[in-house]
């Protein structure tokens, strides 16, 4: 096989990587273009993330003074033109009932299906770049031979509850069905692939599936139809931009206003799903209650939290997440339901002044922030009443709980790290009405080693040396090292191509269930590293890893070159019968794609000149394009067995 490789072309070594990967047997090649073996048995499933789904009309609306109507097929989410022209009718065909989540009777939206629906929001030549998601990852795929039918994107309609989403979809009915076909069809698991809520998503259809089959053949079904889960931006223990957007609006850089924003956000029940909670509760053992017959739903409590939870500050998170000024009164009978956590806050209250109070992650995921201004707020007994009945009282599973590792074989926790990101918020009365009713009057970020103000002031709390990738804290992303064992080894490497002699490893961590994991390793300046957090030895059969990737955000995770790059040599080391390690080895990276090589003013030739020759074609229009792999490049992918 060695020998072969070696005749093999550029191209073509790109190509084997994919056709290894998707074949059970082992592949003869008998020429330098054609392979023979067994065909394709992996499949790629793609859960896509919040708002990264588009949504189409299933309706006819007349839209006055402007001639773009809405009609069945008709782009709502998201068509930029009709937002700006007739923004009335597109919010009718966006906002859902916010108590029994269905839609404007005047218009419905549902969600697209296929590739097409997750990988540009918004097509055109200006629209689409901006609205792009997973669009450059399928152009890996495609450029790496897979063919169409082994990447299966399953959308949904990202405003819905995961009750609703099954209750009206049957989504997760669906997904099952989705599993069962590609095995059916390709011989072979799946390999998941979720990003952002996502991930929730997933989470859910497992708790789901759980109680779906019978439960000897639970462990049995996902062998046998799940390799391999790759979960990108999870926020795990939620994110803090979710109730930044209940109570002020966030408008992703659309033309609208926080207001319209926030009512839209307030209508799907899904913003909850994104709720901060805290790491040190739990919910009722949904599990056990529905093979028991629902014993005991009397006493039924929303949250069982350990000591620690109370004699700890924020619960568990860098700082209280929501701190909101609200009018004061003389009467404690002003607020009839607020938790005794509430009271305590209000007893140094005084006449006449408003009253500041500070809300954890606890407090909010069980909703003791919308008890404490209800009597202020008009969206806050509808917050309580999808918080209850959409989460709280969940047939499946409470979601605002904290993960365990799923019981998949091969577990890979990637997200982005060293990014300023929000932590809490200053909420005050802005003296609109509603929906416009609440201002923030300051952020709290959290930067490497402190906790920082919009001003630029030092704020006091639990500080780390890492943060968040701009949109989800680090100490929701890194939940997921928990699911790591007592002994890690960690392996530190520039993320860009690179000859090994920045690489930094250490062997067997100590690692305590509970606490975090870091990677004590000097860093060059202005270089982004890839660390990487590997598990094999504490679960028998099954690989547990966390990659963190420096300065790579959130929304953009799914586009980095990086991932792509290293999810790719990791299932291409996993096919290879000789392989001498569980995970890819990390010393050495060299260009795999002709886009990789690029040309070396410094040095006037290009770079990587191991891999990488000078090779013109008609149509090139810099040097850089004309930097080539080379014919005997191809041996260089024997370095990762």
């Amino acid at each position: 096989m060695a020998a072969n490789l070696k005749s093999v072309t550029a191209l073509c070594t790109v190509l084997t990587v994919v056709i290894l990967l998707f074949r059970g047997g082992a592949a003869a090649v008998e020429d330098e273009t054609e392979f023979h073996g067994d065909y394709s048995k992996l499949s790629g499933i793609i859960i896509p993330g919040f708002a990264s789904t588009q949504l189409r009309a299933w309706s006819m609306l007349d839209c006055p003074y402007t001639p773009l109507d809405f009609n069945p097929l008709d782009l709502v989410w998201l068509d930029t033109t009709k937002l700006l022209s007739a923004v009335n009718c597109w919010f009718k065909c966006m906002v859902l009932d916010p108590y029994n989540q269905t839609d404007h009777p005047e218009c419905k939206s549902r969600p697209d299906s296929g590739l097409s629906a997750i990988t540009e929001l918004d097509p055109g030549y200006i629209t689409g770049p901006l609205s792009t998601v997973w669009k450059e990852w399928l152009k890996w795929c495609v450029e790496f031979g897979i063919e169409a039918n082994a990447i299966v994107a399953v959308p949904y309609d990202w405003r819905l509850s995961p009750t609703k989403l099954e209750e009206r979809d049957l989504y997760f009915h669906k997904l099952k069905l989705t599993f069962e076909t590609a095995l059916k069809l390709r011989g072979g698991p799946s390999i998941v692939f979720a990003h952002s809520m996502g991930n929730n998503v997933f989470r859910y259809f497992l708790e789901w599936l759980r109680l779906e089959i019978a439960p000897k053949h639970y462990l049995e079904w996902l062998d046998q139809h799940i390799h391999a889960y790759f979960a990108v931006g999870a926020p795990l223990l939620g994110s803090v931009e979710a109730i930044k957007s209940t109570l002020s609006g966030v408008t992703f850089g659309l033309p609208i206003s926080e207001g319209t924003a926030r009512l839209l956000s307030n209508s799907f029940a899904s913003s909850l799903w994104l709720m901060p909670f805290s790491k040190k509760c739990q919910g009722d053992n949904t599990f056990w209650t529905h093979f028991s017959g629902g014993a005991a739903k009397k006493d039924k409590r929303v949250y069982h939290c350990t000591d620690e939870e109370y004699q700890s500050n924020y619960s568990g998170w860098p700082t209280n997440i929501i701190n909101i000024e609200i009018p004061s009164t003389n009467s404690r009978d002003a607020y009839p339901s607020v938790t005794e956590a509430v009271q305590a806050n209000m007893t140094t209250m005084e006449c006449g002044l408003p009253t500041l109070l500070s809300f954890t992650a606890r407090e909010l995921a069980d909703g003791s922030l919308f008890k404490a201004i209800k009597d202020y707020d008009p969206d806050s007994k509808r917050m309580l009443h999808q918080l209850k009945k959409l989460y709280h009282d969940d047939p499946v599973m409470n979601p605002l709980t904290p993960w365990e590792r799923p019981p998949i074989k091969n577990v890979f926790c990637i997200y982005g790290a060293h990014l300023k990101t929000e932590v809490g918020y200053y909420f005050a009365p802005s003296g609109k009405p509603y929906p416009d009713n609440w201002i923030i009057t300051d952020i709290i970020y959290e930067t490497e080693g402190s906790l920082v103000s919009r001003s630029g002031t030092v704020v006091d709390g639990n500080a780390g040396p890492i943060t968040g990738d701009e949109t989800v804290p680090y100490h929701s992303l890194s939940w997921c090292k928990n699911w790591l064992g007592p002994k890690v080894n960690i392996t530190m490497a520039p993320q860009p191509e690179h000859d090994g002699s920045d690489v930094h490893v250490e062997l067997n961590v100590e690692h305590e269930h509970g606490s975090d994991i870091i990677a004590n390793m000097t860093k060059a300046p202005r270089v982004k590293y890839i660390t990487f957090y590997e598990d094999s030895e504490s679960i028998t059969g099954k690989r547990t890893a966390v990659w963190e990737l420096d300065k790579t955000n959130h929304r953009n995770i799914v586009r980095s070159p990086v991932l792509m790059r290293e999810l790719w040599l990791q299932m291409w080391h996993d096919i290879q019968p000789g392989a001498k390690s569980k995970f890819v080895t990390k010393a050495k990276r060299g260009p795999l794609r002709d886009a990789d090589c690029y040309w070396d003013y410094g040095k006037a030739c290009c770079a990587w000149q191991e891999y990488c020759e000078y090779r013109y074609s008609f149509g090139d229009v810099h040097l850089g394009q004309s930097c080539r792999l080379r014919n005997t490049s191809a041996n260089m992918l024997l370095q990762y067995i």
